[in-house]
């Protein structure tokens, strides 16, 4: 038995007797008063009720391929051997398939998954062009929630004059927004030919994305003395104001000097509850990597999504491309990837990073 088969063995037995034991701490009277204890047990069983159910059926087919092993080997009537060979096959098959959901079931689940998430898209390097790829990302992102039946929604927005953007804050609420959404984050390149380029030169461009785990109110609290709140008049293009009165809201986070600013709304009091939602996820997102930061050093190994200011990946559009160079895929439909058909990039990289969690797992159980 291999080292990964070890650590799933071991793992399952676990799930299985802490499964067990949670079911007989619901039986206990003295919960029957403690709401907040038995709703944490309830939820910690049910967590684990799928494993287990995968583990009987698993249990069931080995049972099942021992029965056929048994009439292979003892049965004289070739009839009963041969349906006894393909019942073996069918079982063998059923047995990974198992196996692989096993597998994944016990992998360390990240807390941040069932979130929903702010989108931030900003201008990289490039100018106008630049501009004009982020605001297409921003589209994308937005495509790609309406796809999955989530709802997204502009917090913030800066505007360039050529239809391009500074910057897109964007909030996408659905089940498994940052599950699927995380990988996004990191620098996005571009190359093509620029609208404003008269010698048909190819150039490149790019922007950045950063994918956040929408931050409540319980995650992070923030004391209003640590707060500065100015208002001010919207403004429009070319930095003209286009409203009397002040909606606009800047809030600076005095510790940490993190700065919101929302004037989309016609109401000081909505643009203030978006310019909170914003400020609570960076706080959260800091918290977050700052946590990582110091496992890193502790485990002498980088812990988390990675380096945002690598490019991930690269959209090639004379040559209808694109490319994901951190599991080296690469598709011919640039097309459809930028009205928000970016599934197979998404699977990809959750199967990559189901493949490292496995390794670190196994790492882990030799120390």
């Amino acid at each position: 038995m291999g080292q990964a088969e070890e650590l799933l063995l071991a793992r399952l037995n676990s799930a299985q007797l802490r499964y067990n034991d949670l079911g007989d701490m619901l039986a206990r009277p003295e919960l029957a008063t403690d709401h907040l204890r038995l709703q944490e047990i309830a939820q910690e069983r049910a967590s684990l009720e799928n494993i287990v159910k995968l583990l009987h059926r698993y249990n069931k087919v080995l049972e099942q391929k021992h029965d056929a092993q048994t009439l292979l080997h003892d049965e004289e009537d070739e009839e009963i051997r041969s349906l006894a060979r393909e019942d073996l096959d069918e079982l063998d098959t059923l047995k990974l398939h198992l196996e692989q959901e096993l597998r994944l079931e016990i992998l360390p689940k990240d807390p941040n998954d069932s979130r929903d998430v702010i989108i931030e898209v900003r201008a990289g390097t490039g100018g106008d062009e630049a501009a004009l790829f982020a605001s297409e990302l921003g589209r994308l992102y937005t495509r790609y929630a309406e796809r999955n039946r989530w709802s997204p929604r502009v917090l913030s927005l800066s505007e360039t004059g050529l239809g391009g953007i500074k910057e897109l804050i964007l909030e996408i609420r659905g089940q498994g927004a940052y599950s699927k959404l995380k990988f996004e984050s990191g620098v996005h390149r571009v190359q093509r030919v620029p609208v404003t380029e008269t010698g048909g030169r190819i150039h490149t461009s790019t922007a950045t994305v950063a994918v956040l785990p929408e931050a409540e109110e319980v995650d992070i609290q923030i004391r209003p003395e640590e707060l500065r709140i100015d208002t001010f008049r919207a403004g429009g293009h070319g930095g003209q104001n286009v409203q009397k009165l002040e909606t606009a809201i800047r809030v600076v986070h005095i510790p940490t000097g993190l700065t919101v600013v929302c004037q989309d709304e016609r109401s000081q009091i909505q643009n203030r509850l978006k310019a909170m939602t914003v400020l609570r996820t960076r706080l959260y997102d800091l918290q977050q990597r700052e946590q990582e930061k110091n496992i890193a050093e502790q485990r002498r190994a980088q812990v988390g999504t990675g380096d945002r200011s690598e490019k991930v990946r690269t959209y090639n559009f004379p040559q209808n491309r694109v490319t994901d160079h951190r599991v080296g895929l690469t598709a011919h439909s640039l097309t459809e990837v930028m009205e928000g058909d970016i599934d197979r990039f998404v699977n990809a990289l959750e199967t990559a990073e189901q493949a490292r969690k496995l390794e670190e797992a196994i790492a882990t159980s030799k120390d």
